[in-house]
């Protein structure tokens, strides 16, 4: 019987160990020597939360489902109903099949066909690929298409800095580095883009200097963001020193962080940190932020990278 996750793939080296699934082409778990890197679901569970999902092709949301391309109107299912927005891509529920499996590699592909909302034909390529500093993931759009297609992508893993359920809400004794100077601030009720202001102006989603999230509450991208040689760099940790990081260059210029709060549900709540790098903002369709045009026969080639962090 095939779970409801998919087929299952697993891939080792170096201590690190992930599992993926082809609904989604989802990383599913990921451990390095036995400790969990990000919150795991298990094979025969139906993914909760988009949890290890790959976003395309778009991220985060499309206000009231509806954009304008190249002159045209389009409206998109309504994928989060209770906000009324379309919500991360088209792909998370799709069978991927597998194109390249060796022990510390998986390749994955997709097609999405042109429909309502989105009459594009774009292939999805998922490559997952161990080495001795972490897990990358590498997503590619390609418009197999005779028009110009709108395209964003990024993936959804919910970050453990320590052993996943160590208390009610372990990230409360997590720290965190975001080397972030703007936030996109959005509306209470519909998670709605509002304004990108700096981070001065909302000192308790600064994280540029490393330190406790406590019960802060984060459901919010950020942009403007430090890196190093080109690279930007997320890291929780808990208090003994533990941690993971999320590393990206500049095909990503903007983050989702979400503190995964769910006062409904005590088992789920705040038991990671959704850190999400993303080539685009949220509403990208719309507002043009960061939006990638697929010319035909054109690809675009995104990556990011999980590592341990050790004491």
């Amino acid at each position: 019987m095939l779970p409801r996750s998919g087929r299952q793939f697993r891939i080792a080296a170096h201590g690190y160990e992930a599992d993926i699934a082809s609904v989604g082409a989802t990383l599913r778990a990921l451990r390095f020597e036995g400790r969990d890197l990000v919150v795991p679901f298990a094979a025969d569970e139906v993914r909760p939360n988009y949890r290890g999902a790959t976003l395309a092709p778009w991220p985060n949301r499309i206000v009231d489902g509806r954009y304008r391309f190249a002159g045209v109107e389009h409206q998109l299912p309504l994928t989060e109903p209770e906000r009324g927005q379309a919500l991360h891509g088209l792909v998370a529920w799709s069978a991927f099949e597998d194109r390249i499996v060796e022990p510390d590699r998986v390749v994955l592909a997709t097609t999405i066909e042109p429909q309502s909302g989105y009459p594009f034909r774009v292939e999805v390529v998922v490559e997952y690929r161990l080495a001795s500093d972490g897990l990358m993931q590498t997503v590619t759009g390609r418009n197999l298409g005779a028009d110009a297609a709108p395209w964003g992508t990024g993936p959804h893993p919910y970050l453990v800095a320590g052993s996943a359920g160590d208390d009610s809400a372990p990230a409360d004794g997590w720290t965190l580095l975001l080397p972030a100077s703007a936030v996109l601030t959005v509306s209470p009720d519909r998670l709605s883009p509002v304004a990108l202001e700096p981070v001065d102006a909302h000192p308790e989603w600064d994280f540029r200097a490393t330190r406790p999230i406590g019960d802060t509450f984060i459901d919010h991208a950020f942009t403007a963001l430090a890196s190093l040689d080109g690279v930007t760099t997320v890291e929780v940790r808990d208090g003994e020193g533990r941690g993971v990081a999320l590393h990206w260059d500049a095909s990503c210029p903007w983050v989702q962080i979400h503190t995964a709060d769910t006062p409904a549900d005590a088992a789920m709540h705040r038991i990671g940190l959704a850190v999400e790098p993303m080539t685009c903002a949220p509403d990208a369709f719309n507002s043009g932020a960061g939006l990638v045009v697929l010319s035909p026969g054109s690809a675009h080639r995104a990556s990011w990278r999980i590592q341990s962090l050790q004491r």
